[in-house]
């Protein structure tokens, strides 16, 4: 199937013209998330069917490399290139108010993640998948003990050094574009097999990834002084460092299987599931500076 990367209609395989009529019309009719979609990805002039056709049919192509290849190149463009997301600009300076919307936000993204990796182990019998995803659960939400504890709870401390109750975080209400990404990110996972909800999860890893410089990428997730600065206090080092360190690898290696059990039957499915998948996320991490801006206009 070919996804809309914006609103996830399918199309049949190998159709780029009924995807193509499709944005088309919803550009006539000026929607504006698939306006911006088209400017963004593939061109911002006026075109017709056969042509729009013909450009994403080149979008999709793998070019004669792997779908690992293709989403990372095409993450980077998304977030960390020349004209990096909006998130990322703010993350090159320490800033409280945005760490903090980092803090509420993040929570809300963290309890999906593990329902999307609990889908994936019950929809596949392959033990590295498996082993993976029960990783991925432990290393999230549960922790190995005081020693190691969970990405959720140095998310929680991470806040409250910063002023904030842990009651608040836990409590609090998604914005409005982090609970539609939250809806999208739940039926991609209970919905479509569980090789498109890694594609769809584990390709949003690559964000903090040190290691996409050789892909393009030119700003990092973050502005690496923060950790070793004075201003930051030292829970904020430890959940940056602790994500920044580890999603190198996790990123890869799931990419990596995601490539392993690519066929040429499920690869356009993989390809919408990403791309939909992505462009909730660039929605949710701009609900981060939302969230950082309702704060500060609070003081």
């Amino acid at each position: 199937m070919v996804d809309c990367a914006v609103c996830g209609s399918r199309f049949s395989k190998g159709n780029y013209n009924e995807l193509a009529s499709h944005l088309i019309m919803l550009a006539k009719k000026s929607d504006w998330s698939h306006v911006s979609w088209l400017n963004r990805n593939i061109t911002k002039a006026r075109t017709d069917e056969a042509k729009l056709s013909g450009l994403l049919s080149q979008y999709y192509s793998l070019k004669g490399k792997g779908i690992k290849d293709w989403i990372i190149r095409d993450f980077v463009h998304h977030f960390r290139g020349s004209n990096p997301h909006p998130f990322i600009l703010a993350m090159q300076s320490y800033n409280v108010d945005v760490l903090k919307g980092y803090a509420i936000e993040h929570h809300h993204f963290l309890k999906q993640w593990i329902k999307s990796c609990s889908y994936v182990i019950a929809k596949t019998d392959f033990d590295e998948v498996q082993d993976y995803e029960l990783e991925n659960i432990m290393t999230e939400l549960h922790g190995y003990g005081k020693d190691e504890p969970s990405h959720h709870e140095l998310l929680i401390r991470m806040g409250e050094s910063l002023g904030l109750d842990r009651k608040t975080i836990i409590q609090s209400k998604p914005l409005p574009a982090t609970a539609r990404a939250v809806s999208i990110w739940n039926d991609i996972a209970s919905q479509r097999t569980w090789i498109e909800t890694m594609a769809a999860m584990h390709s949003l890893e690559l964000v903090a990834n040190r290691d996409l410089g050789r892909y393009g990428a030119k700003y990092p997730y973050f502005n690496p002084d923060i950790l070793s600065g004075v201003q930051a206090t030292s829970e904020v080092r430890e959940f940056l460092r602790e994500g920044y360190e580890a999603d190198v690898s996790h990123s890869y290696v799931a990419l990596d299987i995601i490539e392993k059990y690519c066929t040429p039957e499920n690869l356009e499915d993989i390809q919408g599931s990403y791309l939909l998948s992505a462009n909730a996320f660039s929605d949710y991490l701009e609900a981060r500076l939302e969230r950082g801006e309702m704060i500060e206009n609070k003081q």
